[in-house]
């Protein structure tokens, strides 16, 4: 996958964050998860293009740390949207799967990267 694809991926990882916010209950539970999903689900697109800019390896990878946290966070938030029956299970399970998917790439992007920087440095 080349930068662009995951860039893309990560765009519309935010695009579907958005439409699971606007449909969770307006209920005291369902307006929290929707603000701290909102944030964290958004977050790793701009964080990635920020990383693809980077001055230094060591920001590239920085960069890339903070996708990975809000990419955990954000799977967090959708488990327990499910466990608390706001949405079910059959209609978030492709957006968790996906958070999954990308939480493994930046895991291994991350991985790559400092491999890299070991052998320069």
């Amino acid at each position: 996958m080349n930068p662009q694809e995951l860039s893309d991926r990560l765009l519309d990882f935010a695009v579907r964050v958005g439409k699971v916010v606007d449909a969770l209950p307006d209920t005291r539970l369902g307006r929290h998860i929707a603000g701290q999903l909102v944030r964290c689900g958004t977050s790793p697109a701009p964080n990635y293009e920020e990383g693809c800019a980077a001055e230094s390896r060591a920001d590239f990878t920085h960069k890339l740390a903070i996708c990975l946290k809000e990419l955990r966070e954000s799977r967090c938030w959708i488990r327990l949207i499910i466990r608390s029956e706001l949405l079910s299970e059959a209609q978030m399970a492709d957006l968790l799967d996906e958070c999954t998917q990308l939480c493994k790439i930046m895991g291994q992007s991350i991985v790559t990267a400092k491999d890299r920087r070991k052998k320069e440095g």
